[in-house]
């Protein structure tokens, strides 16, 4: 009974925020007799761009996800993931790398691959990887930093060890899938090879749909958080508080989590801070927003059990923190 009133309880936000939403965006062409504060105009500014910026990968996402629903099969997922933890993690990783997610659209994905069997640690390595290594991603950095290999070698490289590391701390922390419900079949086509393609590809399509709204609900109230807090909370006060390598190094990542920008445009704005921050500290907002952001936390929240968001934010804050420090000396 709870479960349905807190089901009911998050449509009804969902619809609200959508519903917001619209107003906001359409704030201009209304021309309502109000005159809204600069601060909520600044804050729906911030608001549509997180928004305009995520949809579009959250669709491709949610369109990955209904085709692996309907076309992948457990036995695939069997064959493609090896038995053996520490090759699944490596395997994961080096197919999120070469996979080109956002981390707004990798959520819907990952849940559906575990949905399918894909064990956690696999999971979250690929998770970690997609938004952070794939090829869109490494050529943005490439451009931002005025075709510098190293900076980009140096986000690939060191990203991948940190997806490494926190996932194979996942295999050792946690069993099972930590889903917070499980995922709905919603239909009987799934991968019934006697069903035409047409009726294959519109439950596809359903499911597509289904998740979509879904995931799009907390998209939006990470979107609006994200916005508020970037709006009454300044950059700039993070700014001065960063003077010394490792207080520098927490403010990159605090602004990254913050600013939640999409891992194929973050780099460009990691760029307009060269001059104020090492390259450690840069580095540090490179590798970690991609990795986790206040949008993404929401996100995930949304599929995954509290504790064990809580747990895998740690790991990431803790392993980019401590590795960038190990490594400052040589880059």
């Amino acid at each position: 009974m709870n479960r349905i009133l807190r089901n009911y309880i998050m449509e009804i936000s969902g619809f609200f925020m959508i519903g917001l939403a619209l107003l906001l965006f359409s704030y201009s062409e209304l021309k309502l007799p109000l005159t809204l504060p600069s601060s909520l105009l600044n804050l729906n500014t911030i608001f549509l761009s997180i928004l305009i910026e995520a949809l579009p990968f959250v669709l491709i996402g949610v369109l990955i996800a209904g085709c692996i629903q309907i076309f992948v099969t457990e036995d695939h997922i069997q064959r493609w993931i090896p038995e053996n933890k520490v090759m699944a993690v490596i395997m994961s990783c080096i197919i999120g790398a070469l996979f080109p997610a956002c981390e707004c659209g990798i959520v819907p994905i990952v849940r559906r691959l575990i949905g399918k069997g894909v064990p956690i640690h696999a999971a979250i390595g690929f998770m970690l990887t997609g938004p952070l290594i794939n090829p869109v991603v490494i050529a943005s950095t490439y451009m931002a930093f005025g075709n510098n290999v190293k900076i980009a070698g140096l986000r690939m490289g060191l990203g991948f060890i940190t997806a490494l590391l926190v996932a194979f701390a996942i295999s050792r922390l946690f069993k099972g899938n930590q889903l917070k419900a499980p995922i709905r079949s919603g239909s009987s086509l799934t991968n019934k090879k006697q069903h035409s393609f047409m009726n294959r590809f519109w439950s596809m399509l359903t499911h597509s749909i289904d998740e979509f709204f879904d995931m799009g609900k907390y998209l939006i109230i990470g979107a609006f958080i994200a916005a508020a807090v970037q709006t009454y909370m300044p950059a700039r006060a993070l700014l001065e508080t960063g003077s010394g390598p490792g207080s520098s190094l927490l403010v990159m990542m605090g602004l990254a989590y913050i600013l939640s920008l999409c891992s194929e445009a973050d780099a460009f704005i990691g760029a307009s801070f060269s001059s104020i921050f090492p390259l450690s500290s840069i580095l540090g907002f490179l590798i970690f927003g991609p990795m986790m952001d206040l949008k993404n936390t929401i996100m995930m929240l949304s599929v995954f059990r509290w504790r064990f968001v809580m747990v895998v934010l740690l790991l990431i804050i803790s392993i980019v923190f401590f590795t960038l420090m190990l490594v400052q000396t040589f880059i």
